[in-house]
């Protein structure tokens, strides 16, 4: 059992930076990979990235790559989610995932999740 709490969302403008946590309990944190979700007002909740369980592997949606940077802290539990460039479109809940697969990009994948942090990104 893995118990997922997100933190670090708020109201930023267009063009600056938020860095969401994930903090994980359990022991066996280091065995999951890790992902961020995200769920706009009226749309479906979208894969947004991944980590492998060591953190050596990260995958990006297209539509942040090359502006966030998902990383991980075993020892700490955790998993980070550093957004920059941020947009008006990239306002949502934010939501962190475990999966006990390889590979997982879908919901189906993940097995546990936190309740989300709320980003707003004002234009």
């Amino acid at each position: 059992q893995v118990q997922l709490v997100e933190s670090g969302g708020g109201l930023v403008q267009a063009g600056g930076s938020l860095r969401l946590s994930c903090a994980a309990s359990g022991r066996t944190f280091s065995y999951y990979t890790m992902g961020w979700f995200r769920q706009a007002p009226g749309k479906e909740r979208e894969f947004a990235a991944r980590i492998s369980s060591s953190g050596g592997s990260t995958y990006y949606a297209d539509s942040v790559k090359g502006r966030f940077t998902i990383s991980r802290d075993n020892a700490k539990n955790a998993v980070y989610l550093q957004m920059n460039s941020l947009k008006p479109e990239d306002t949502a809940v934010y939501f962190c995932a475990a999966s006990r697969s390889s590979v997982a990009s879908t919901i189906p994948r993940y097995d546990y999740w936190g309740r989300g942090t709320q980003v707003t990104v004002s234009s």
